[in-house]
């Protein structure tokens, strides 16, 4: 696995190391292990800066930490792709800001994705990243479902055609939702499967839970949905109530679990 979820046999072992953290909710110790290299290399600067924000989006913490590295990112950046790249990652923290409800910054958002679609190329490897990023402000902040539905489909594509995992399994489960907001149960059942199915085979601990609920969300069985929902509970007590965002919509568990816990 690498840093970004993808699945490679020769990926170095600091890569490794870093997604077998960030994918069990310890993003503040796998940004650590990049925090050497991020002083020099643009690269490492920005993934170190993409894990901060990851846990500000879980956790609803550590703006400041994530804000302070993606100065840095972006104080790095050379050229075109890299400017581009950290102008995405700004957008995506600006994002996760307006969405949690922390500080309202959905316009720095827009404009900081719009910066980066004019500096990465179509056919940039981050391209796909930023489509569905864009997808999500048309969805959550625009609420413009149709312009969410375009950007989401970009993204499959491009994530499909550069066999990023990860990010597949984020474009199906959004795909999915818009689906199940029009109705259509079986597209929506398919999509949100599809993402489950994704994040268990990649070891995606804290991911998996909300697409659990997800999955549970659009289940007619009702025995099938408890069984899902159970289970999502389970990952997320397991990982200390992470992603926090997740607990409303999670039965509580219980009197011999909660005791146990």
């Amino acid at each position: 696995m690498s840093g970004s979820g993808t699945t490679a046999d020769d990926d170095p072992p600091l890569q490794t190391a870093v997604w077998r953290l960030r994918s069990r909710g310890c993003w503040t110790d796998a940004a650590a292990l990049l925090e050497h290299d991020a002083a020099t290399d643009p690269a490492a600067a920005l993934q170190r800066t993409a894990l901060l924000t990851e846990r500000c989006l879980y956790t609803g913490q550590g703006w400041t930490e994530a804000e302070d590295a993606l100065r840095t990112a972006e104080a790095m950046a050379h050229d075109d792709a890299e400017r581009g790249a950290a102008a995405c990652e700004r957008g995506h923290l600006a994002y996760a800001s307006t969405l949690l409800g922390v500080r309202d910054r959905a316009d720095e958002a827009r404009v900081a994705l719009s910066r980066a679609a004019a500096l990465l190329s179509p056919a940039a490897p981050g391209r796909p990243l930023l489509d569905f990023r864009r997808g999500l402000i048309a969805q959550n902040i625009a609420d413009s479902p149709q312009a969410a539905r375009a950007a989401y489909r970009r993204a499959h594509a491009g994530a499909t055609a550069q066999g990023d995992a990860l990010l597949l399994s984020s474009t199906w489960r959004h795909l999915a939702l818009i689906a199940l907001r029009e109705g259509e149960l079986a597209e929506a059942r398919h999509g949100f499967a599809e993402s489950l199915r994704i994040r268990e085979e990649l070891g995606y601990l804290v991911g998996t839970a909300p697409a659990l609920i997800a999955l549970a969300d659009a289940e007619p069985e009702p025995e099938a949905a408890t069984r899902l929902r159970a289970e999502a509970g389970r990952l997320f007590r397991l990982l200390g109530g992470v992603p926090t965002w997740l607990g409303p919509h999670l039965d509580p568990p219980p009197p011999q679990t909660a005791e146990a816990n």
